[in-house]
């Protein structure tokens, strides 16, 4: 008789499921989608931009890894390969868009600050239009730097993991981040908070005293970002 203990479910990794599902596991290829699902979905959505388009690049996506699971060799971490494969996808989607003016720009800087900006009463509608700006001008970049800038300014990874994924020198990663981020900045600099005292003064007169700030009673809280999605 046994120990009437309930067994602990098996808990594969994401290589053994992807063997497993070689090996015919009619399961195992659905558990490692619902697992990554979302962070993928985040990566199609922002390197295309537009709902539809990510959907069908990420279908794309899936339905080369279910047919392609035979030949991955284990080089790289199973999810780098599904990135990749992602990736690839929408490339070829952004590829076959129209051509897309850009603009050089100097400034180098990362986008932390505009992706995070400090939050004010009017947070919730400040970062709908954030968001939507962003997508805007992220719409106007080459789409091989707006693919490496989605996986390193805005999916937090490390520019050697993104250079795995995008098959691609690490210091040709860098330096397509780097563009983006001069082209993108000057497009997006007005929507990034000025800080306290830093707000030009206009129409006062020479020699006019500088009011004094009014007490709010909250003068030493601190405002949080939101963290990096």
């Amino acid at each position: 008789m046994g120990s009437g203990v309930p067994r602990e479910p098996v808990v594969y990794t994401d290589k053994e499921l992807l063997e497993r599902h070689v090996d015919g596991d009619p399961d195992a290829f659905t558990e490692l989608v619902h697992r990554h699902r979302d962070r993928l979905w985040a990566v199609a959505l922002r390197t295309l931009g537009d709902r539809e388009e990510a959907s069908d690049a990420l279908q794309d996506a899936l339905i080369s890894a279910y047919r392609a699971a035979h030949t991955f060799r284990g080089q790289a971490a199973v999810t780098t390969w599904l990135h990749r494969i992602t990736v690839n996808a929408c490339l070829d989607r952004a590829r076959k868009a129209k051509s897309r003016r850009t603009y050089p720009m100097p400034e180098q800087e990362r986008l932390e600050t505009l992706l995070d900006p400090h939050e004010s009463a009017e947070a919730p509608a400040e970062r709908t239009d954030l968001r939507r700006e962003l997508r805007e001008a992220l719409d106007k970049l080459p789409a091989e730097q707006r693919a490496a800038l989605v996986l390193v300014d805005m999916q937090g990874y490390p520019v050697a993991e993104a250079a795995s994924i995008l098959e691609t020198p690490v210091g040709t990663v860098k330096s397509r981040c780097a563009r983006a981020r001069a082209r993108l900045l000057p497009l997006l600099r007005h929507l990034r908070p000025v800080p306290p005292g830093d707000a030009p003064v206009r129409n006062r007169a020479p020699g006019t005293p500088v009011p004094p700030p009014r007490d709010s009673g909250d003068a030493g809280a601190v405002r949080g970002g939101g963290t990096h999605s």
